[in-house]
């Protein structure tokens, strides 16, 4: 296992975005830079974390799965010879481990209160926080009324992203085309779900 340290050479991952960037940060992470593999941390643990809890584990244990993972990774740096398959490595790692610890025993699935909306708000009055309350909760009534695959399709593609829609795919078990119109169909019906709870 390559030893990671910190390091204040050129960062190849600057200027970069989504799969680019991680791969960029992977390489570096694989040559010994701590930094690049902090990075790779705090920007896809919210993937991983949402895979563990689409698994239904509690708090607690997604965060020991979340934990796992990572560590798994660290471990075995080297071995992962294609850095933009990355994604694709931790949602089927994070799957496999989720619904290993699930097994142990009775689960429930909990949609985390992380992924509520944060626009950026300056100073909101009462009104707005109990309009925006409101309009969270249609939403997240609306979210909660989709099929399983279609919970776990949305929270996978939006933290992923598009560029890992295979990676997705992978994890789902679906074709890789198949990806963009179910969603599209999911999307369609949380909106219908979303308009009828809130009368509009």
């Amino acid at each position: 296992m390559t030893e990671l340290q910190t390091t204040s050479v050129a960062k190849p991952w600057e200027g970069l975005d989504g799969r680019d960037r991680h791969a960029a940060c992977m390489i570096a992470a694989q040559q010994g830079d701590r930094t690049a593999f902090d990075i790779l941390v705090a920007e896809l643990s919210p993937l991983v974390w949402h895979v563990a809890r689409s698994n239904g584990l509690d708090r607690a244990s997604a965060e020991d799965v979340v934990q796992t993972v990572w560590l798994a990774l660290l471990r075995h740096i080297d071995r992962l010879s294609e850095p933009r398959a990355l994604a694709g490595w931790l949602i089927t790692t994070t799957r496999r481990e989720a619904q290993r610890v699930a097994h142990r025993g009775p689960g429930h699935i909990e949609l985390s209160t992380e992924v509520a909306d944060q626009l950026p708000t300056t100073d909101p009055s009462p009104e707005h926080l109990v309009l925006r309350d409101e309009r969270d909760r249609q939403i997240w009534s609306a979210f909660h009324k989709l099929t399983q695959r279609c919970q776990e399709l949305l929270r996978l593609t939006v933290l992923a992203g598009r560029a890992e829609y295979r990676a997705v795919a992978e994890a789902l078990h679906m074709p890789h085309g198949s990806i963009g119109p179910t969603r599209g169909r999911c999307l369609n019906n949380l909106r219908t779900l979303y308009n009828g709870d809130s009368g509009s």
